[in-house]
């Protein structure tokens, strides 16, 4: 994988420019396995012992994990027209009459599609784009074949109880940056980072999912409250997003990077691993700062462990709040 600062003298874009600091920040207590949990609780007391709420969503997810097969068909179904989608937007013998037809078929999916050509990130001219044929003429067959993914991916994320609702799009957003960012962190094969940093936390929305389930029998007002749930919430969601890629009959790769990027407290040394794993932190300190939750110093320690510069990581965020 190139690092940011060679890339920057092929002359790449101005968010390519981070730089790995030369000096480690002074030690700021932060953790980093479950920095994205106090996005989604933000009044959560940090206590190492989980309440029954917490382990009755423990029991599920275990037998979530001995049984992806139930999760995937229940929980998180993976709509069927993603794999022939891809593979008729990879190929370059596909007319773009085909292309077309394929996408229309959807309503939903076309609706989704011109919607992320008109949003503030993408949008490439003051006019807006108000036909896929456009669209695919405007963007490309590349970038095209992102957006149709990422749209039907959206459908997997579809938490109905008001309440959730903010959790979902949380995750969802999240995802978004993290796909984003790791197609621009990798030169080597950037669609694939694309759909790795989407898929990533699917197994995110399924523990959600099994969560909304442990309400209905939990006490009124039990939330999930301990530093213990996170931890093993981020840890375990990783190993089911791996599972789910397996028994979605995705490329082998994916398994085999999600599954490295469950090892707790280890970051990954090369590889897409890598790649996601610093995508997914600068996500992650991207939104915290949005919300206001974190201190410069916390901010600076992120920043080091992800290896990119103030200056580099200012420029990603406001195209980050874009999302």
């Amino acid at each position: 994988m190139e690092s940011f600062q060679s890339r920057q003298s092929q002359s790449a874009p101005e968010t390519k420019r981070a730089v790995q600091p030369q000096e480690s920040p002074s030690i700021v207590t932060i953790d980093l396995s479950a920095l994205f949990y106090s996005l989604l609780f933000p009044s959560t007391q940090l206590s190492g012992t989980a309440n029954e709420l917490e382990k009755s969503v423990f029991r599920r997810v275990e037998a979530a994990l001995a049984s992806p097969k139930a999760i995937a068909e229940r929980v998180l179904k993976l709509p069927t027209q993603v794999a022939a989608l891809e593979q008729q937007l990879a190929d370059e013998n596909t007319d773009t009459k085909t292309l077309l037809a394929l996408i229309e078929r959807d309503p939903v999916l076309s609706v989704e599609v011109l919607k992320l050509c008109n949003s503030p990130l993408f949008r490439r001219s003051d006019k807006e784009v108000t036909s896929l044929q456009v669209a695919l003429v405007q963007l490309g067959r590349e970038q095209m074949k992102r957006f149709v993914t990422t749209a039907m991916m959206r459908k997997v994320i579809d938490i109905q109880p008001i309440y959730f609702r903010r959790f979902g799009s949380q995750i969802w957003r999240h995802s978004m940056q993290v796909a984003y960012l790791s197609s621009e962190l990798t030169q080597d094969d950037p669609d694939t980072a694309f759909l790795l940093g989407l898929l990533h936390d699917v197994g995110k929305i399924a523990i959600f999912k099994l969560l909304l389930e442990a309400f209905k029998q939990a006490e009124p007002g039990e939330q999930p409250c301990s530093s213990l749930f996170r931890q093993v919430m981020t840890a375990k969601s990783l190993s089911l997003s791996a599972l789910l890629a397996r028994y979605w009959e995705l490329p082998s790769l994916f398994e085999t990077e999600l599954s490295r990027l469950a090892v707790m407290d280890s970051k990954p040394a090369g590889g897409l691993a890598e790649v996601i794993w610093r995508a997914n932190l600068i996500s992650e300190s991207s939104m915290l700062l949005e919300a206001g939750k974190l201190q410069p110093e916390q901010l600076d320690r992120l920043l080091f462990e992800a290896g990119i510069d103030s200056e580099t990581f200012e420029q990603m965020h406001q195209k980050l709040v874009l999302f």
